[in-house]
């Protein structure tokens, strides 16, 4: 390097094997830099900009980035635990996820769409801190009085307080540099939206914080790359499964980032496989190590987490009617579990019947009638989730046409409908019972036989078509009768509860399923329970386009000015150069690859920052895409905190962008660094306009001119 050169380079390289010799700068203010033989690879040659980008000694440029991190840190924990008990009632979702938290107290089985590791840890946080699981989180508004529940909160902010540390973390590894991590960092801290999302007891400051984890340590693992098979190199590949295996144990969003995970480490196999130094034997110990890293383990600590919660939730409760007959025999309160009833079905028999199809309920009448204009003006039949007096049927022997009617929801089906007085109707009454594989004649098994109802004067089968009926149905199953003659689990049905004194009892014991097997049925009713999330009437659906340019927010609590009102929506401020970020990275990124592709010669520092920008800035683009498009496919209701995972990567790529900005400009150093100062500046300040969103708003509401908030009502959507 030229003594008249006044940029700092720092080197990369492998420093197992490569011996080294030392040039000095005599300069006034010059450094000596450790400089490889010629034995290093080209791989080792390499140079990035120092960290900090400044000029100072090494010792001090090291401890730079360590003061800071301690500096968001401490500015993350503060602005997430300040007023974590306010307010003292029930907030949004906490009515759904405090009270599973409550549930794993008290041992009580239930059904979520999610997977059970955030609720798990909730329910431990508050155990450990003497919450004893008797509060009913009926709705919200509801307080929470004499009850402990701090350390519920307290977890989810403590959770989300390390989302600012890990982003800083993860672009001062992709830019090496402080400032733009700095920036990163800041944007999270000083977000009204994240702050609002981890002062409260809900899954998103866990699934996010296995997120960035997940990331962080898929980036740290990348820079092991000329040490493979270190201690380090284990250890960053094992703990970016173990965190992969988090993200997906708390939400199925968690499959982002493993698509993120698994995305990068095909190219870093690929890159592997060119490099032909590296034997085939090697390469099939990189692919191998991989394969058990990010694959086995995460895959045995998911299967580990659901076995927890099996073992945990063995009592009896309200999620056992999502289940099939056989799973709910292995819960303790259960009148399946260690159960006897009489083994074949007879006349005389009370029954309840439930559809094999997963989630698919039982068979279930009540007084209520189908509106004019929906078929018959007759009884209702639909499939209940629950157990209830009104799913209990009696089996007696046929007595001896109407026109059929179509069903309300699936046209092609005909209507079922409960008929008669005191048991007395007509041939359209008659079913014909029949074994799922038997021939005429063979007994009904309770539990194990699958059986059909085949009606006897249209021919088609009683069928639960999983369709959810509106209002006037009570948002029960559709049933239906099937013109169609396959067999599918719609139309299969067992018999669960037998009551017949009459016959002699069999014990049920016999009949547990096996843990693969509720596994593999927790997961079908998980995913068919998410896919079945519908909007309710007059409820609100947000979309996925209103939601980075910051449309509308959420209601955490409150309606009207004499409430404690608290607002989840983002800082605009943040979110709109966010988004400005979004369109500059695209724009330079264009620009860098036609630059790249023409053959433009780019030397020293321009060089890395292209580098920086398209790898680095590349990876955050494609984690924001992953976590942002797939919503637009979906067809379950959306809401507004959909969006924040996708917008973890959209402020760490602000950061790069805005770093990629200043050091292609040419302003002086000074000036750079005043402006980083001004630029900080404007995102507290922002974030002083609008912090009372996250903690807490009295009075007129913001659409009163009267309002403290009026003038920050940037958006006629906006409703605080």
């Amino acid at each position: 390097m030229d003594g008249r050169q006044k940029e700092h380079y720092t080197q990369i390289q492998d420093t197992s094997a490569v011996r080294h010799r030392k040039t000095c700068k005599t300069n006034e203010g010059a450094e000596c830099l450790s400089q490889p033989s010629s034995e290093t690879s080209n791989a080792a040659n390499k140079r990035i900009p120092k960290r900090g980008g400044h000029l100072s000694s090494p010792s001090r440029d090291d401890h730079v980035p360590v003061y800071t991190l301690v500096l968001v840190l401490v500015l993350s924990v503060c602005t997430r635990f300040y007023k974590i008990t306010e307010p003292p009632h029930v907030c949004w979702d906490e009515t759904h996820f405090g009270k599973m938290g409550s549930y794993y107290i008290n041992r009580t089985f239930f059904f979520d769409v999610h997977p059970p590791l955030g609720k798990m840890l909730i329910g431990l946080a508050g155990f450990l801190t003497g919450y004893d699981g008797t509060f009913p989180f009926i709705k919200p508004g509801d307080k929470y009085e004499h009850h402990n529940y701090w350390g519920m909160r307290a977890f989810c902010a403590a959770l989300g307080s390390c989302l600012p540390p890990f982003a800083f973390l993860i672009v001062l590894e992709l830019s090496h540099s402080t400032p733009a991590a700095l920036i990163a960092a800041s944007l999270l801290i000083f977000d009204t939206g994240c702050i609002t999302l981890s002062q409260y007891i809900l899954l998103d400051p866990i699934l996010m914080c296995f997120i960035m984890d997940s990331v962080l340590c898929m980036v740290r693992f990348n820079t092991q790359r000329l040490r493979p098979f270190s201690f380090s190199w284990w250890f960053w590949l094992l703990l970016t499964g173990v965190c992969l295996s988090g993200s997906l144990g708390v939400k199925f969003v968690g499959l982002f980032v493993i698509l993120l995970v698994g995305i990068n480490t095909a190219f870093d196999l690929w890159r592997l496989l060119g490099d032909l130094s590296l034997s085939l034997l090697d390469f099939g110990k990189h692919l191998l190590a991989r394969v058990f890293g990010l694959i086995m383990l995460p895959l045995f600590l998911y299967t580990t987490i659901f076995a927890v919660h099996f073992i945990v939730l063995n009592r009896s409760g309200p999620g056992d009617g999502f289940f099939s007959s056989a799973f709910q025999s292995r819960l303790f309160g259960n009148n399946l579990h260690n159960a006897s009833m009489p083994e074949y079905l007879a006349y005389g028999s009370v029954i309840t019947v439930k559809n094999l199809r997963i989630a698919g309920g039982y068979l279930h009448s009540h007084w209520h009638l189908y509106p004019e204009g929906v078929g018959a003006h007759q009884q209702q039949v639909t499939a209940y989730l629950h157990k209830d007096y009104n799913n209990l049927w009696l089996i007696h022997t046929a007595q001896e046409s109407i026109t059929p009617v179509p069903s309300p929801l699936t046209k092609k089906h005909l209507q079922v409908t409960g008929y008669g007085i005191n048991g007395s109707g007509d041939v359209n009454d008659l079913w014909q019972v029949e074994v799922c594989g038997g021939k005429k004649g063979d007994p009904v098994k309770v539990l194990r036989s699958k059986v059909r109802f085949l009606h006897r004067s249209t021919g088609c089968m009683l069928c639960s078509s999983g369709k959810t009926l509106p209002k006037w149905g009570w948002e029960q199953v559709e049933v239906t009768c099937s013109p169609y003659v396959k067999e599918t689990p719609n139309t299969q049905w067992n018999i669960e509860d037998h009551i017949n004194p009459k016959l002699p009892n069999i014990s049920l014991s016999v009949l547990k399923p096996t843990f693969l097997e509720i596994l593999w049925e927790s997961h079908i009713v998980m995913i068919r329970g998410n896919s079945g999330l519908k909007p309710k009437d007059n409820e609100m659906n947000s979309k996925p386009w209103h939601w980075p340019i910051n449309y509308q927010g959420l209601r955490f609590s409150g309606v009207n000015e004499t409430e404690y009102r608290v607002y989840l929506l983002g800082n605009p401020v943040i979110w709109w150069l966010n988004l400005l970020s979004l369109a500059l990275f695209v724009l330079m990124l264009t620009v860098a690859s036609l630059a790249k592709q023409r053959g433009v010669k780019m030397e020293g520092m321009r060089k890395v920052h292209c580098h920086t920008l398209m790898e680095g800035g590349g990876m955050l683009l494609l984690g924001w895409l992953l976590h942002y498009l797939p919503f637009y496919i979906m067809g379950r209701i959306l809401y507004y905190h959909h969006y924040f995972p996708a917008m973890l990567f959209s402020s760490m790529l602000t950061g790069t962008t805005n770093l990629h900005l200043l050091l292609s400009s040419s302003v002086s150093h000074h000036l750079m660094r005043g402006g980083q100062f001004i630029f900080l500046l404007g995102l507290i300040y922002s974030f002083y306009l609008f912090h009372p969103l996250s903690y807490g708003m009295r009075g007129p509401l913001a659409q009163d001119p009267a309002s403290s908030m009026a003038g920050l009502r940037w958006m006629e959507s906006w409703e605080f």
